[in-house]
């Protein structure tokens, strides 16, 4: 135990796990491949989960005081304009729920976390070092557990590894060998538009989606309220990952064209487009092997319907912490990790795909079934049918 836990990715997931093993007083080293650590992206969206996690990190007040809490979510049809359903995320919702939902910056999140990290004087951040596998040892007082293997071809010692490193994993190849990631087929573009750019009859205190064929367009204030996050996504076949291309305006436009007039009128707004194609994997029931194990992306990527894909990864590092402050013999302590999370990160990856399939993308019947049977039910009945995600891991 003298050897540090290792930790391969600085990202929301990696940062919490070695922020949570900190608070147990337990030694991290995390091995960021990026020159610098840091976040890209704009807006995230925090269900109370995510809080629940953040309140366990010491984080919660301080993220809460920067967020944006959202009054409402809403969905509407992309074809014809009308309102499907609008779910009320006020004072009945935290109450039932013990935390609000809020827009985060992603950035202003992971950052909130590194400095936590930095500041328990447990964890140790390396930029710039990216790992390429890993070698298992006999665990004896005077061996290392695993070492991992960083691209320059040294090795680093530690008493357990951590693969937080993202969709392509050098962990899970050597874990799992499960190949390349299922590209999702749906191109997603981002703009953030500034308040005062908004047409006015749209700035909605809202999570915001459009749904329509093949598409679907999101929009909510961020910073504030000093600006507009949009996020559109159209499947088109994509057939590559991308992440931050550029685009023209031209061609986000040519993307949705058969959507309802208000959408049209958002989206020649939105400026300095770029392109995502995201894409998951099958879930794996295993995510360990000995003293390695797999944390957020790595274990379970998932598209992004659900907005779940950085609260799953901070529900991991907290869980991580919680086995092994439970269980001494540190194998032990990552199966148990791994039994209580699988379930349930899979059922989230699943669902995405369904909620895209079903409630984002429909057309024709599939769609008037979704319209008519979201737009008879209740309040409570949605906050039922949300409780398995929002209620948290202890569900």
């Amino acid at each position: 135990m003298t050897l540090p836990i290792l930790i391969a990715g600085g990202g929301i997931g990696g940062l919490t796990a070695a922020l949570s093993l900190a608070r147990i007083g337990r030694r991290s080293i995390v091995l960021e491949q990026a020159s610098q650590f840091g976040e890209i992206g704009a807006g995230i969206q925090l269900g109370p989960n995510a809080f629940q996690c953040l309140d366990r990190l010491g984080l919660g007040e301080a993220l809460k005081s920067s967020a944006v809490f959202i009054d409402h979510q809403i969905l509407k049809d992309a074809v014809d304009g009308s309102t499907i359903a609008e779910i009320p995320l006020d004072a009945p919702f935290r109450e039932r729920f013990g935390n609000p939902y809020a827009v985060v910056h992603r950035a202003d999140l992971h950052a909130a976390i590194l400095e936590a990290a930095r500041a328990s004087g447990h964890v140790e951040l390396r930029a710039g070092v990216r790992v390429t596998g890993y070698a298992q040892t006999d665990n004896t007082r005077s061996s290392a557990t695993v070492m991992a293997t960083l691209s320059t071809g040294a090795a680093l010692a530690g008493c357990a590894l951590i693969g937080a490193d993202g969709l392509r994993s050098a962990i899970r190849a050597q874990l799992a060998n499960d190949g390349e990631p299922i590209v999702c087929g749906h191109t997603t573009y981002r703009s953030v538009i500034p308040t005062e750019q908004m047409p006015e009859a749209f700035r909605w205190n809202a999570a915001t989606l459009w749904a329509g064929p093949k598409v679907h367009i999101v929009h909510y204030p961020l910073k504030g309220g000093k600006v507009f996050n949009l996020v559109v996504t159209r499947d088109n076949g994509a057939k590559e990952v991308m992440a931050g291309k550029p685009v023209t305006d031209d061609h986000v436009l040519s993307q949705f064209s058969h959507v309802c007039t208000d959408i049209q009128t958002i989206l020649r707004r939105g400026k300095d487009w770029k392109a995502w194609v995201l894409a998951d994997r099958e879930p794996i029931s295993t995510w360990t092997d000995g003293y390695v194990a797999l944390l957020g992306d790595a274990a379970h990527p998932t598209l992004q319907y659900f907005a779940q894909g950085a609260c799953m990864a901070m529900e991991d590092g907290v869980c991580l912490a919680d086995m092994m402050d439970t269980h001494t013999d540190l194998p032990q302590a990552l199966l148990a990790y791994n039994a209580a999370r699988a379930v349930r990160t899979a059922r989230v990856q699943m669902g995405s795909r369904l909620v895209g399939e079903y409630i984002y993308h429909p057309s024709g019947a599939k769609a008037a079934v979704r319209n008519t049977a979201m737009r008879s039910m209740t309040t409570s009945q949605y906050y039922d049918q949300l409780a398995w995600l929002y209620d948290g891991a202890k569900t």
